[in-house]
C-alpha cells in the first residue's frame, strides 16, 4: 500500500538551494548528506539530489504543491517578503478548478502551488 510520494528534485548549487527553500519558502533542512538533501515543511518531505551539469534555463523538472487553505495569503507572503523570486505565473484561477501560482527554484524547477476552489 502506498503511504506517500516524495518528490526528488535536482540542485545545481547546494548553498543556493538551501537558501531558497529554507530562507524563502520556509522549509526545514532535516538532513544534508553532501550530494543529497532532505527538507520538510508542514509534514511534507522533499528530497534533493546533486545535478551539477543541469542548465536551469533548460530544466524540465516540475512539482505541483497542493495547498489546503488560504493560497492567497501564501502568495502575498512570498511576493512581499521575497520580491526577487523568479515568478512564472501570478495567482490565478484555472478552468480545472484550482487557484494557482508558479515560481522557479535556483535550479530551474517549476514549483506550482495550487488550491481547490
Amino acid at each position: 500500500m502506498i503511504v506517500s510520494v516524495i518528490p526528488k528534485l535536482p540542485f545545481v548549487n547546494k548553498a543556493d538551494t538551501i537558501i531558497f527553500y529554507v530562507n524563502q519558502l520556509e522549509f526545514e533542512l532535516k538532513s544534508d548528506y553532501g550530494d543529497y538533501l532532505i527538507m520538510e515543511k508542514d509534514g511534507v518531505e522533499v528530497h534533493f539530489f546533486s545535478f551539477p551539469s543541469l542548465i536551469p534555463e533548460k530544466s524540465d523538472f516540475m512539482v505541483y504543491v497542493r495547498i489546503d487553505t488560504n493560497i492567497e495569503s501564501l502568495f502575498e507572503q512570498y511576493k512581499s517578503k521575497h520580491p526577487a523570486l523568479k515568478w512564472i505565473l501570478d495567482l490565478e484561477t484555472k478552468p480545472w478548478g484550482q487557484k494557482e501560482f508558479s515560481l522557479s527554484d535556483p535550479s530551474g524547477t517549476c514549483l506550482t502551488f495550487g488550491q481547490s476552489v
